[in-house]
């Protein structure tokens, strides 16, 4: 759900500007390789920019540099890559929505915390900076400690089976913060399964049918939406004024919205907004 509302904004930017636009991914969020290899096949093919959300941080930035050397503007969205040929990085301030996170904790729950994190890929340069924002936040309060943390597939089934595995192995975790959507989605589910909504507080990211129904039978808690279909626009809108100059050049950063949905403003008009971007965009 999350990349499919960063492409409907990527394709509204491109329908605005009269670009041709072309979207290519892996299957997984794993496999930086076939990532590179897409970027190498962008350049053969004549592309003039690439919009990119790097898998790796550091196993991407060889094949971006390479496109920068060949002519290309670089935008990153959502992730960033280790390199300095990017002239714009659009996205979630990851390290502050990690203290958000942690913050919807503190404010809601009283007495000791013991935290569980269910993160995603080591490579990644998104949920490192969300698990240590969230990290110094919890230490900072003087009454959380992290417990555990696992690394976990970005993918649903994965994520759940990881995730009861920690409960199970750490039963004295009250607190679970998990730190994109599809480890939300297993996170939730392993909560529901084990019957530990109602002794574990759960902060997932990021807005699924899952997770959003989750908040309303227990097992979810608070979510972390952040902004994709600004994302995608932005990313695209960037490229264009890159390539033609009109509009100025884009800032080096920009950092879109994330806000805090739970149960008390789950049907308010902005919270509604925030989850259901996408379909929004598309009636």
């Amino acid at each position: 759900e999350f990349f499919r509302s960063v492409f409907a904004g990527a394709e509204a930017a491109a329908a605005e500007y009269n670009l041709e636009l072309s979207i290519a991914g892996p299957e997984t969020e794993e496999d930086y390789e076939t990532q590179n290899r897409l970027i190498a096949e962008a350049v053969r093919a004549g592309a003039e920019a690439i919009v990119f959300s790097a898998i790796d941080q550091e196993e991407n930035a060889a094949a971006i540099d390479a496109a920068a050397q060949a002519g290309l503007q670089i935008v990153t969205i959502d992730s960033s890559v280790d390199s300095d040929q990017v002239s714009t990085y659009i996205g979630t301030n990851n390290y502050a929505a990690g203290q958000m996170a942690a913050d919807a904790v503190l404010d809601r729950v009283s007495g000791p915390l013991y935290v569980g994190v269910v993160n995603y890929d080591v490579g990644t340069a998104n949920g490192q900076e969300r698990e240590r924002g969230a990290s110094d936040a919890f230490a900072e309060s003087g009454r959380a400690e992290i417990t555990a943390v696992v690394n976990t597939l970005t993918e649903a089934g994965r994520a759940q089976a990881d995730t009861a595995a920690l409960l199970t192995d750490h039963p004295e975790i009250n607190v679970l913060l998990a730190l994109n959507e599809p480890t939300s989605v297993g996170a939730a589910q392993a909560v529901k399964a084990l019957g530990r909504s109602e002794e574990i507080f759960f902060v997932g990211f990021d807005s699924n049918v899952v997770t959003v129904d989750g908040l309303q039978d227990g097992c979810v808690d608070a979510l972390v939406v952040q902004n994709p279909y600004a994302m995608g626009y932005l990313g695209v809108e960037s490229a264009y004024q890159l390539l033609t100059g009109q509009g100025g050049a884009p800032d080096e950063t920009v950092d879109t919205s994330t806000r805090v949905v739970d149960r008390d403003n789950l049907f308010t008009l902005d919270s509604q907004k925030a989850l259901f971007s996408f379909e929004e965009h598309l009636n």
